[in-house]
C-alpha cells in the first residue's frame, strides 16, 4: 500500500518489507535530530492494523499472548507477543485499548496470518477481530512532541512516543507545515530504535529466536500470567538462566562508506575474518550521534568484552541481554 507522503518533495521509498513509505525526504540526519528532539512525525502506514471487539476482547486475549492484558486499563500502551507452540516468536502486537476496542499495529504483511490465527482461536468467546489496515494509517510522534491530536482518534502512548491509529483519508493531509510538523523518514526511526535497544520482528528475529534473548521479559513476556502457548519454554529458560544467544549492540568502526548489511556473520576479531561464525547483524543504521551502529544476535558464550568482526568491520559491543 503507497502513502500518499511519498509525493512530498525529496521523498526518497524505504525498502525490503518497509517499500511503501518513505525512506527519508532528502536529510537523514536533519530528520533524526529532529526526532530526538520532539519534533515532526514518522509515516507508518505500512503496518498492519487489527482491531478486536466484544465483551472478552481481553479476557480472550490474555489467553493467547505473552503479556498480561485480562485487566489492562483504557488507553495504557502495551506491547505482546505471539508464540509458537516450541516457544519462538511469530508475532509481536503493540497494543491499546480505548474502552470499547482493542488497537494494534503489527509489521507490515503480517496481519492476514495473524488474523487467520485470531479467528481460529474465538471459539465460544464473545469477541470480533478485524484487519483494519485499508482504513486506519499508524503515524508516530516522538517523545516529547507537543503536537495536538485530534479529538477521536485513538493514540497508543509508549515511553519513545505516540502512535496514532489515524483514518488512512486524513494521511495526505499531513504536509510539512501541517499539524505535527514536517516528516522524518523511516531510516531516521530505525536508527533511533537501534539506539533505544528496541527489537523488531523480522529483523532481531528468526525461525528460532525466544523471548530471552531479544530483552523482551518484562516489556512483552508477563511472568506470572496464566498459560499460554509457548509459555513451556518460557519458564523453561526463565528457571535455567540459559537463552542460547543474546541481544548486544555494536559500534561499526570504519564504515561510514559500507554500513554491513542485515544477516552479516560476526567474528571474534582474535580470530580474524576467516573464524567461526558466533552470531549475526540483524539491523544496522547511521546515526546522527553515534555514527554507524548495530544491533546483533551472538551465542550467549562470547564474552561481553570481546572486540567483534561484521564483514571486516569492526565491532565494538555494549550488552543488551546479560548473558
Amino acid at each position: 500500500m503507497k502513502s500518499p507522503l511519498l509525493s512530498l518533495p525529496g521523498a526518497v521509498p524505504a525498502e525490503g518489507v518497509d517499500e511503501g513509505v518513505a525512506g527519508h525526504y532528502g536529510e537523514l540526519y536533519r530528520e533524526q535530530r529532529a526526532l530526538a528532539e520532539g519534533t515532526g512525525f514518522v509515516d507508518l502506514s505500512h503496518r498492519g492494523v487489527l482491531t478486536v471487539t466484544g465483551e472478552d476482547r481481553l479476557s480472550w486475549l490474555h489467553l493467547l499472548v505473552t503479556q498480561h492484558v485480562s485487566d489492562l486499563p483504557p488507553h495504557r500502551a502495551t506491547e505482546a507477543l505471539v508464540l509458537s507452540a516450541n516457544g519462538h516468536i511469530e508475532h509481536a502486537l503493540y497494543l491499546v485499548d480505548d474502552g470499547t476496542t482493542v488497537w494494534a499495529h503489527v509489521e507490515p504483511g503480517t496481519q492476514g496470518a495473524l488474523l487467520a490465527y485470531l479467528e481460529s482461536m474465538k471459539f465460544f468467546y464473545r469477541v470480533e477481530v478485524a484487519d483494519r489496515t485499508d482504513e486506519f494509517a499508524v503515524v508516530h510522534l516522538p517523545a516529547g512532541s507537543i503536537a495536538t491530536v485530534p479529538e477521536g482518534v485513538t493514540v497508543r502512548e509508549a515511553p519513545h512516543g505516540r502512535d496514532l491509529f489515524l483514518p488512512r483519508t486524513e494521511l495526505a493531509g499531513l504536509a510539512p507545515d501541517g499539524p505535527y510538523g514536517p516528516p522524518a523518514g523511516l531510516l531516521a526511526h530505525e536508527a533511533l530504535r537501534v539506539e533505544g535497544h528496541r527489537p523488531r520482528v523480522g529483523f532481531e528475529t528468526d525461525h528460532r529466536t525466544i523471548p530471552h534473548e531479544l530483552g523482551w521479559i518484562g516489556t512483552a513476556v508477563h511472568l506470572q500470567k496464566g498459560c499460554y502457548r509457548g509459555q513451556e519454554t518460557v519458564a523453561r529458560v526463565q528457571n535455567l538462566g540459559k537463552p542460547p544467544r543474546r541481544l548486544v549492540f555494536l559500534h561499526l568502526d570504519g564504515s561510514e562508506v559500507h554500513l554491513p548489511p542485515r544477516g552479516t556473520e560476526l567474528r571474534l576479531a582474535a580470530d580474524g575474518p576467516e573464524g567461526r561464525a558466533v552470531g549475526f547483524l540483524t539491523t544496522s543504521v547511521r546515526h546522527h550521534e553515534l555514527g554507524p551502529v548495530a544491533l546483533a544476535l551472538v551465542k550467549r558464550n562470547v564474552p561481553v568484552d570481546a572486540d567483534l568482526l561484521a564483514d571486516g568491520t569492526s565491532a565494538a559491543q555494549e550488552t543488551v541481554v546479560e548473558p
